[in-house]
């Protein structure tokens, strides 16, 4: 059994505490292409061994397919005696579409019923759409009241519509925002990061690791190599340092799931986070919220 990386704290009105991981294992990808499954599976499971205790994933991922892969992975390991559900978080998210009064709930029974869970421990809005925030707010309320969920967040919400969201009756009790922030990808941290530290909100970092495209900037790479890791241990180190920041790189091959959740141990230098800063500034002005 692999260690257990630290954990932060989400701050909230709820009285039962929720700690989180400091990195975690995304899944967006798995799930789409039946002849990758048992690999999938496999990956999840190496994971869970190597001391991953944060899984996320989403409805939208493969239609299902990721969600499905997560739960056989799962089912494995509990059956094992590898691990306790109570020491890990599933994370996954509804579609937009689907988060109405009426159809939250029906998408996270079926959410439920593929990953072969009684609760989702962080149950997220995946991007704002057409339905009214407070509608979907008052479903995960009633999620977490029945105890279908642990707790709740959002994903892809900017400041304004985190400042909305604060606004509304229950909005305070949101658990997360997960958005894309990496090296290549500053925009938060002008702006959005700085909100969500100052209210005790993490902020889960999907595609850290800019989807591999980090390992092509040769003077990263050579920075990395001077320090004894890869460019991507490098930029994961670099997220899991800023406080309240939680990377979920996707990872299957054994490697690179061992150098993901060995960028924990790694403490940069002044020096180093200072040509990070230089060559990956902060935006003077407040860009638009990327996406993928």
């Amino acid at each position: 059994m692999g260690r257990t990386p630290t954990t932060i704290m989400a701050a909230s009105n709820n009285p039962r505490p929720f700690a989180m991981p400091k990195l975690g294992l995304g899944t967006w990808g798995m799930g789409e292409d039946a002849s990758r499954r048992q690999a999938e599976v496999g990956a999840v499971r190496e994971a869970l061994s190597l001391g991953y205790r944060l899984i996320d994933t989403a409805e939208m991922y493969g239609e299902g397919g990721a969600e499905s892969v997560v739960g056989t992975a799962l089912a494995g390991a509990l059956r094992a005696g590898a691990l306790r559900r109570d020491d890990l978080v599933v994370v996954s998210k509804v579609y937009p579409h689907n988060a109405t009064r009426r159809g939250t709930p029906a998408a996270c029974m079926r959410s439920l019923e593929r990953l072969g869970l009684e609760r989702i421990d962080l149950y997220l809005l995946h991007w704002r759409g057409s339905v009214p925030l407070a509608e979907t707010v008052g479903a995960l309320q009633d999620l977490q009241s029945r105890g279908q969920i642990g707790r709740w967040g959002v994903s892809n919400f900017d400041v304004d519509d985190m400042e909305e969201l604060w606004a509304l009756k229950g909005g305070k009790d949101c658990a997360a925002n997960q958005v894309y922030y990496s090296l290549g990808e500053r925009g938060p941290a002008h702006s959005l990061l700085p909100w969500l530290q100052a209210r005790g909100v993490p902020l889960m970092a999907y595609s850290p690791i800019d989807q591999g495209a980090i390992a092509r900037d040769a003077q990263l790479a050579a920075r990395a190599a001077e320090l004894g890791m890869s460019a991507a241990q490098l930029a994961l180190a670099w997220l899991a340092a800023q406080p309240g920041v939680v990377p979920i790189p996707k990872a299957v091959r054994s490697e690179h799931l061992r150098d993901n959740l060995s960028a924990l141990d790694r403490v940069l230098d002044e020096s180093t986070r200072a040509m990070l800063a230089a060559r990956y500034p902060v935006p003077a002005r407040k860009p638009p919220l990327a996406m993928i």
